[in-house]
């Protein structure tokens, strides 16, 4: 039950995050990019800039920031499936940006924290 709860919540907070995006000038491309080995939350342009955005929805602060779930592993995932990405739908002129956008939800309201440039790609990319 709690992990059908945590997907439903995941998943709203994915939606409203999508919307947020929209509002603010974004086109959703893609939304759970999926490679064998990772998933994009989702895929946006703004401008000539693709981003790729990983979203991390919350109930509380038991287990810390949202944000810090995004580790160099996970960073590593994102950059990958980013790069598969970037070279299947032949988007490489355009830059890249990785943002994290937190999601905190008390299962009525939702309230977020939008971190721009999260992480970069490392040059073996």
């Amino acid at each position: 039950m709690n992990n059908y709860r945590n997907k439903r919540l995941g998943k709203a907070g994915e939606d409203y995050v999508s919307n947020y995006l929209k509002n603010h000038g974004y086109e959703i491309i893609a939304r759970n990019y999926r490679i064998r080995s990772a998933e994009i939350d989702i895929v946006a342009k703004l401008n000539e800039t693709v981003v790729f955005t990983e979203v991390k929805t919350r109930s509380n602060y038991l287990h810390g920031l949202p944000a810090e779930a995004v580790d160099l592993r996970k960073q590593r995932k994102i950059i990958e499936a980013a790069s598969v990405f970037l070279q299947n739908e032949n988007y490489f002129e355009y830059s890249c940006r990785f943002d994290v956008i937190e999601v905190y939800s008390d299962g009525v309201a939702f309230k977020i924290r939008h971190i721009e440039n999260a992480f970069e790609m490392d040059s073996e990319f």
